[in-house]
């Protein structure tokens, strides 16, 4: 499994460790067998497994990537949320941050065996194919989808140094994902027992993934190593908002009042975004675990995964 770390394990390096991914990721990559270096941009509290260094200060970046000398480097940390206010932290962070971490990666004396970026499903905008597969045309309908493609480019500058793979998950979500998410914050609602919520589109499609099944996509992407290839993660299954309501209201036993705040309704609003995961499947032989509908029972339980 390559080279070792001090206490025989590989030693993988995992930007975002101790975010909502982040957290199962270094769970799945732990029981096989590495050791879990995180790189965050805050101070940890301590035995939280992470260096603190921020992607955009390119010297603490290439201080960490040279001490960890890692074995294998996911790259989680990102700006996710596509209503982020600060468009300028989106670039800088997601394309900025990404180059200077593959930077400090390709200056090591001996390179990882594989270099995991994590893009995102947004750059196919509203594709008029589906399922969407890792070759439908990127049509990005949103700066944040746009920094992701922008850092996709950015990452082919490095493929002939690097072993790098990237991903593009869909949708997703499951215990301790922040109810600015639209999931979580309608679970939270149904727990509390809450009358009424207001929301956007209703209408719109998504294919949505549970985190844990997520996190085993990405062990199975190191175990197997495609390197070279785009990998879309999803769940293969379309449901709009109106489909999770329902569900939410069988497994809570009463259904919720939904007010359409203006507010809430993006513009250039993606309408679908149902991916296949055939690909991955055939690379790596991952499946899905978790249906909708389990993902839901689990994060109205509130028990963690992990």
């Amino acid at each position: 499994m390559g080279r070792r770390s001090e206490v025989g394990r590989p030693r993988a390096l995992l930007t975002g460790r101790n975010g909502f991914t982040g957290r199962y990721v270094a769970a799945e990559l732990e029981a096989a067998g590495y050791d879990v270096v995180g790189l965050s941009d805050r101070p940890e509290p301590a035995g939280a497994g992470s260096i603190n260094a921020n992607l955009l200060d390119r010297e603490a970046v290439a201080a960490v990537v040279a001490a960890v000398k890692p074995d294998v480097v996911l790259h989680l940390a990102a700006i996710s949320f596509v209503a982020h206010g600060d468009v300028d932290e989106i670039y800088r962070v997601n394309v900025v941050g990404t180059r200077n971490l593959l930077e400090a990666l390709a200056e090591l004396p001996r390179k990882p065996q594989v270099v995991v970026l994590a893009s995102s499903a947004n750059i196919y905008g509203n594709a008029e194919v589906e399922p969407i597969t890792e070759d439908t045309p990127a049509a990005p309908a949103n700066d944040y989808a746009v920094s992701k493609l922008a850092m996709e480019y950015m990452a082919r500058l490095w493929m002939d140094r690097l072993p790098i793979i990237i991903t593009r998950p869909f949708n997703y979500t499951g215990v301790g994902q922040s109810e600015q998410f639209l999931i979580p914050k309608i679970v939270d609602h149904f727990r509390r027992g809450e009358g009424v919520i207001e929301l956007g589109n209703t209408d719109v499609i998504r294919d949505f993934g549970d985190v844990r099944d997520v996190a085993k996509a990405y062990a199975a992407i190191v175990k197997t190593l495609p390197v070279g290839e785009t990998l879309n993660i999803c769940s293969g299954v379309g449901h709009s908002l109106g489909d999770v309501l329902e569900m939410m209201a069988g497994i809570a036993g009463y259904r919720i009042e939904v007010r359409v705040n203006p507010a809430f309704v993006r513009n250039n609003e993606v309408a679908r975004l149902v991916g296949s995961h055939a690909r991955l499947a055939d690379r790596t032989g991952w499946r899905v675990h978790h249906p909708l509908a389990q993902t839901l029972s689990w994060q109205y339980a509130g028990v963690s995964g992990l």
